[in-house]
């Protein structure tokens, strides 16, 4: 016969760890000898060992309180339905691993080589650290959610930036940034981009915006955010566009 701070230990878990498997009835609790204390036994501690294992593997309290009486084979079926979820849950958190030291290592060697290979060349077109993080972020946003629709999008905007005019767009586009909203550059350069859009796309669709998700809005809210006169530019644009 043990004690619960003997039992605790020879279990790995905490006195009050056992006493909520008392209250939960998980774990029977033994009668108390002469001197009032409760005296446990080694099927006590068997049972105990049992209980902290399911919980670890994240049996919810619950179900571990129906396991205790269920048949033998009841018992097996769920343990191998926990070592599956287990399995699982291993692969998903190797995988996710995997992403955070690609990403601890560069975070540009989360994209397709194309894509980190055209992002670093930006700073040799004119463009400024700033729009090139928000590059970077954005393409990521990009793979990660439309895999199959992004490296059309991507070449959309790489050949885009191939043509002067074009490129002249984006680069003042990067430098309206610190522009006051107000300012008559932002109108000029709105009425440019809409010119530039319909004699690209025409009246259609814009690449991306056809396919019912909500990551362009997404993506554009994020670029907005950061500065009044692209939130300006952007509400212009588009209530051109929807005039043209």
């Amino acid at each position: 016969m043990i004690t619960i701070g003997r039992l605790a230990r020879y279990a790995g878990v905490s006195i009050k760890t056992i006493r909520v498997y008392h209250d939960k009835g998980l774990l029977p609790e033994p009668d108390r000898d002469s001197s009032g204390y409760r005296r446990y036994t080694a099927q006590h501690a068997i049972d105990l060992i049992k209980i902290r294992t399911l919980a670890e593997a994240g049996v919810p309290l619950a179900r571990i309180r129906e396991l205790r009486a269920a048949s033998d084979e009841d018992f097996r079926e769920a343990l191998h339905q926990v070592d599956t979820d287990l399995t699982a849950r291993i692969r998903g958190l190797r995988e996710t691993q995997r992403r955070l030291r690609r990403l601890a290592a560069g975070r540009l060697q989360t994209l397709l080589p194309e894509v980190s290979g055209h992002l670093e060349q930006l700073p040799e077109l004119g463009f400024s650290p700033r729009w090139v993080a928000l590059e970077t972020d954005l393409w990521i946003l990009v793979f990660a959610t439309h895999p199959d629709t992004a490296i059309e999008l991507f070449h959309d905007q790489a050949q885009a930036l191939t043509d002067p005019a074009l490129r002249q767009i984006y680069l003042d586009y990067d430098r309206a940034h610190d522009l006051d909203p107000h300012d008559s550059r932002v109108d000029d350069l709105a009425r440019r981009i809409v010119r530039a859009t319909r004699g690209r796309y025409g009246s259609g669709d814009l690449p991306g915006q056809n396919t019912g998700s909500e990551i362009p809005t997404l993506i554009q809210g994020a670029v907005n955010a950061s500065s009044p006169a692209w939130q300006r530019l952007d509400a212009l644009v588009r209530d051109q566009l929807l005039r043209t």
